[in-house]
């Protein structure tokens, strides 16, 4: 098949997951992509910095959150190079710690992460019917500083495992095409998520990474994002996942990245991911390794500005990038015969090669106490298709998040977040023709699909962490229901997600308020 890209493979231990694979119907285009490990509040983006990364060493006590404690091992817009930090990309510390919050360190180079999450979420009005779902997800992390266990500086290896099981409101009650729980999809199974050595070179100026890997974990992540619930913000902006076969969490294929540092605050990232369809069947658990099937690479490039609160009082990440799409992907409106797709039900015709391009930014713009990290970010998105038959034009997104809300909660957090997807006379089409084909005006159709989140972080314990929040979705995009006669009804959901580190839980670990 052409693109087809084959990387070596590497051996490590294998990782058992002691939880049942619950199998659940196939995967929606935009639910599987949430790299959730949501653990306990909200972690400010850091830059990469020439100290080794400090989560394999014991977190000392501390009375209140100063940034005297703060290490910068930041990654610019988040990253993640431990399966710790694939917590971190979600932001999970208010006040950044020497151990990331539920980290459980052996001492001799070995830590390890367990965390339970949950979704929850309701339309009390809107949407194609009223309902309920739950979505959840059982996640462990093994990192390996080979430094302390083998002497080789700066390698490191990283393990994770996850499985996913519960419903979907969007899918089974709202009908729309952007979920509310982003926590759902990527096969509702137990699966080998990520398997990957890690090298820093150059006093760490380098960092590269091959293996097991998903893209959404090393681009377009940040701490920010995940601290909402739709499938629009968490875990990283929906557009690029419409446009082009950008790899999602937990479904990891072939892949490797390198970030090089050029100064102390511009950094220039790229990768080259395995695009392959069988690694995304609801019944795969990741451990077939082989490249049946590929159909292609995806490859992620950003050039980014970053600061962190060692040399910037606000801290600020600017990056302009771009996904290039080497693979296969379906022909929105033709199928393998030329014909109308939406009429005949046969295959679509494959097409090969699609690109996007896009900016982003978070920015501190309030900081009430110098030497406290709390306070307030502005963050937004833009996103352009570039190439290919594309089925959205442009997505927007804009964004505050207020860390520390009142005196006595420094960890609590409020969200607010909008976000607008402008749909493509292509991704159009098929909706507009079965209008037309039922005596109906083909032009009644909405072309931008809006989601608002506000929501409150509440940390209940330094192992748990709960966030309520309201979400309205206006013209809920009805591309999976072409037939139907009337749009779908703008929707109110409720929603919470749950998360709880369970080392903090037992007392083996630390979470935000530790002593």
């Amino acid at each position: 098949m052409r693109g087809r890209t084959a990387f070596a493979a590497f051996g490590l231990g294998v990782i058992a997951l002691a939880t049942s694979a619950v199998a659940q119907e196939p995967v929606p285009p935009d639910a599987p992509r949430g790299i959730q490990v949501p653990s306990t509040a909200i972690r400010p983006a850091e830059r990469r910095a020439s100290a080794p990364r400090v989560a394999v060493r014991p977190a000392p006590a501390r009375r209140a959150p100063t940034t005297a404690n703060v290490e910068p091992d930041g990654q610019g817009f988040g990253g993640s190079d431990s399966a710790a930090g694939a917590a971190d990309v979600l932001g999970q510390s208010a006040t950044p710690a020497p151990v990331p919050a539920g980290v459980f360190d052996l001492g001799n180079g070995l830590t390890f992460l367990v965390n339970y999450t949950s979704e929850s979420a309701a339309n009390p009005f809107g949407g194609i019917r009223q309902g309920t779902a739950y979505a959840a997800q059982a996640f462990i992390g093994i990192d390996a500083d080979l430094n302390k266990l083998a002497g080789i500086e700066g390698a490191s290896l990283h393990a994770i495992a996850t499985q996913r099981h519960g419903r979907s409101l969007s899918n089974d009650f709202i009908g729309n095409n952007t979920s509310v729980q982003e926590i759902f999809g990527g096969g509702q199974t137990a699966r080998l998520t990520l398997l990957s050595y890690q090298q820093k070179l150059f006093d760490n100026k380098l960092d590269i990474e091959v293996g097991r890997l998903v893209a959404n974990v090393n681009f377009l992540s940040s701490p920010i994002y995940c601290n909402f619930q739709n499938n629009a913000t968490c875990g990283n902006p929906t557009f690029v996942f419409k446009t082009t076969n950008f790899t999602f969490f937990p479904v990891a294929t072939w892949g490797a990245h390198a970030k090089g540092w050029l100064t102390d605050t511009v950094f220039l990232h790229a990768g080259i991911y395995e695009v392959n369809p069988n690694t995304q069947r609801p019944t795969d658990n990741g451990i077939d390794f082989s490249t049946r099937g590929a159909t292609g690479v995806v490859i992620p490039l950003e050039l980014g500005y970053s600061t962190t609160f060692a040399n910037d009082p606000l801290p600020r990440n600017y990056g302009i990038g771009a996904v290039i799409d080497r693979s296969d992907y379906p022909d929105p409106v033709r199928d393998v015969a030329g014909g109308p797709l939406v009429f005949t039900g046969l295959d679509p015709f494959t097409r090969f090669g699609r690109s996007m391009v896009y900016a982003r930014f978070d920015q501190m713009i309030h900081r009430p106490d110098p030497t406290q990290p709390q306070g307030l970010t502005l963050f937004g998105v833009a996103m352009k298709g570039s190439g290919g038959r594309q089925i959205e034009d442009y997505y927007l997104e804009l964004g505050l998040l207020q860390t520390g809300t009142f005196a006595d909660r420094p960890y609590d957090t409020i969200g607010l977040v909008a976000s607008t997807q402008k749909f493509s006379a292509l991704g159009l089409a098929g909706v507009r023709a079965a209008r037309a084909s039922q005596g109906l005006d083909p032009r009644d159709v909405a072309t931008q699909q809006i989601m608002l989140e506000l929501n409150y972080g509440i940390q209940l314990s330094p192992a748990a962490r709960l966030t309520p929040q309201l979400q309205y979705i206006v013209n809920p995009d009805q591309t999976r229901f072409p037939f139907r006669t009337k749009p779908i009804p703008d929707a109110f959901v409720l929603g919470a997600k749950f998360s709880c580190d369970l080392f903090t839980l037992f007392g083996l670990a630390k979470g935000p308020g530790s002593l």
